[in-house]
This record gives structure tokens, sequence and C-alpha cells, in this order.
């Protein structure tokens, strides 16, 4: 095979990863609507209040459901596990982790502290949480992915 082909066959295979990476990533609309969505159910529980708690949730429920439904719908593949390897689940659970150690510690100091709604207030910074750090964590897995090499260990 001459080298111009080799090549051109590589660029080939590393613009179907890119678009199979980039077709695979959450939106940006997923972060801010999962951030809405929680702040909503958190406060119509914290309410205390039945109707608006059974309104909440089933406000929450349908919402989830219709964010899931068309990220599913959008992400016509999807990555295989050794693409984002170790270092992306890892990446993954500490943005999830610090979210919650976040909202936890606020929380329960509102809470010791008297704060009406602490449960809520707690909420709000871990949404903002969602809709910044989404995007980054979203950005690092992209990069992460495209720097694995073409070939598979199979």
């Amino acid at each position: 095979m001459p080298p111009i082909d080799a090549e051109i066959a590589l660029a080939e295979m590393r613009a179907r990863r890119e678009q199979v990476v980039e077709t695979s990533l959450t939106p940006a609309w997923y972060w801010p609507a999962i951030g809405v969505l929680m702040v909503l159910f958190v406060a119509s529980v914290e309410s205390r209040i039945g109707w608006v708690i059974a309104i909440g949730s089933i406000l929450y429920a349908l919402g989830l459901s219709a964010v899931i439904i068309a990220v599913v719908r959008k992400a016509r593949v999807q990555v295989r596990q050794d693409l984002m390897g170790v270092r992306g689940a890892l990446a993954i659970a500490a943005f999830a982790l610090a979210l919650v150690a976040v909202g936890l510690a606020l929380g329960f100091t509102l809470a010791a502290l008297s704060v009406p709604f602490p449960a809520t207030l707690a909420c709000l910074p871990v949404a903002a949480g969602l809709v910044i750090g989404g995007r980054y964590l979203m950005s690092y897995l992209r990069r992460l992915m495209l720097s694995r090499p073409l070939a598979s260990s199979r």
C-alpha cells in the first residue's frame, strides 16, 4: 500500500472516530435540564405539602424521561468502554461524588443553622455545578477519547 493511501485511510479513521465521539457525548442542554429538574423536585419534596410533592414528583419523572429519551435518540452510537477507559470512568465518578459531597455538606450545614429550605438551597450550587462542570467534563471526555490510539487491543 502506498504511503499516501495509508495516510488517507488513517485520516478517514480519525474523522469517523471524531464523529462517533461527538455523537455520543451528552448535548449542552442536558446539564441545565437535569439541574432544573433536580431543584424543582427537591423544592417540591421540601415543601412538605402532599399535592406539591405529588405534582413535583410527576413532573420530575416526566421531565427526566423526556431528557433521557431525547439524549438516547440523539446518540445513534454507543461508545465502547475501552475508548473512555478507566480515566474517563474515574472522571465521571469524581464529578458525581464532588457534587454529592458539596450538596450534602451545604445541606447539613444549612439545616444545622436552621435556615429554611436547606436542601433546596443546597441544590442550587449543585445544579450550577452540573451546568458549569458538565461542560468541562464532556470536554475532558472528548479529549480523552480522541487521544486514544486508533488500533484496538482486540
